[in-house]
């Protein structure tokens, strides 16, 4: 296999990994401010976390939204082998997304009388956003241990995916989410709202740095070839920087904390996320439905993945430039004064 056969399911990887890992960066924070509404008790202070995330929460799913298309567009095999084997954690990730969502608009809205049940959709969001953060986590986990396949077609249950692996991995998402929105509001806040999240980032830290060392072990442990991938010579000297960077981010994490700084922090957290979201595909390259199937087993034609690279290359500097510009114009420290919902 040479030329174009072999090149665009690559560009194609490359497309799809970074669409998965912008969704990570922008949704991580938004699911981890309602995760955080498990510990943040003052209405005040909540309506400061939501007013931190209103003008560009919705956008930020666009990226799922693109990442599947990919998906079912580019590599069709990959899709109809990993939907029904994680059929049921992906339904219930979309529902707890959809129950969020309306709860983070009426949790406002039923605010004003006798009756208000803006506590019930304050429980919504949190639980809305734990769930959909642990279902992604399962996911992730489900993809890394393996799917059963013959002949190229899921062979499994509906239930292969939920092992404990699995659920250290939506375990290991919940805290990381958590730790993102905790650094985002240090960054975006100020007083004892900031105050409270510097406290919560410290033991986040400690446990996902914790889950990221579990998680690592254990995954070279599902699979022969995950091991040889992280050990072997010469892959030992390409892989070894993924290690030790992720100290690196830790230790100035910690001296960003303790420092007070206000961006660092929320960095060095996106750093954790990139420099983990990378062992994990250098861990499975080039399987997209490991341990069996390639991306050029499950990609589309090539005529066809050319046609979709065109509408892409048009596409993708316009969501790029729209998310850019959100982000520009809300930018700066929000307080109780700013009302954006």
């Amino acid at each position: 296999m040479d030329g174009a056969a072999y090149w665009l399911p690559v560009i194609w990887g490359v497309i799809l990994a970074a669409a998965i890992m912008i969704y990570i960066v922008l949704d991580g924070f938004d699911l981890g401010i309602g995760i955080l509404f498990a510990f943040e008790r003052r209405r005040d202070s909540r309506d400061i976390m939501v007013n931190t995330i209103a003008p560009v929460w919705d956008g930020n799913e666009t990226w799922m939204v693109f990442g599947g298309a990919v998906l079912y567009g580019v590599f069709p095999g990959a899709y109809s082998t990993l939907l029904p084997a994680l059929y049921l954690p992906v339904v219930t990730m979309l529902l707890a997304l959809i129950f969020r969502g309306v709860a983070f608009e009426f949790r406002v809205l039923t605010r004003i009388g006798a009756g208000s049940r803006s506590a019930f959709w304050d429980f919504g969001f949190m639980a809305g956003s734990v769930i959909a953060a642990f279902c992604q986590g399962a996911i992730v986990g489900g993809v890394i241990q393996g799917v059963s396949t013959t002949e190229g077609s899921f062979s499994g249950g509906p239930v292969d995916w939920l092992t404990p692996f699995s659920v250290l991995c939506g375990m290991s998402v919940v805290l990381g989410y958590a730790l993102l929105g905790a650094c985002w509001l240090i960054w975006r806040t100020e007083g004892a709202l900031q105050q409270h999240c510097r406290v919560w980032a410290f033991p986040l830290a400690l446990a996902l740095l914790a889950c990221i060392v579990a998680v690592s072990i254990w995954t070279t442990q599902l699979h022969a070839p995950y091991l040889r991938r992280w050990i072997a010579w010469p892959n030992i000297l390409i892989v070894a920087p993924v290690p030790i960077l992720v100290g690196v981010l830790t230790a100035i994490f910690m001296w960003g904390l303790r420092n007070r700084h206000h961006i660092t922090p929320f960095l060095c957290t996106l750093g954790l996320f990139f420099l983990s979201f990378s062992g994990l595909g250098i861990t499975v390259w080039p399987h997209a439905v490991p341990p069996g199937l390639t991306l050029w087993d499950v990609s589309s034609p090539p005529s066809s993945q050319a046609f979709e690279l065109v509408g892409t290359a048009i596409l993708l500097p316009v969501i790029l430039a729209y998310t850019v510009y959100s982000y520009r114009v809300f930018r700066g420290k929000v307080t109780a004064d700013d009302s954006y919902h």
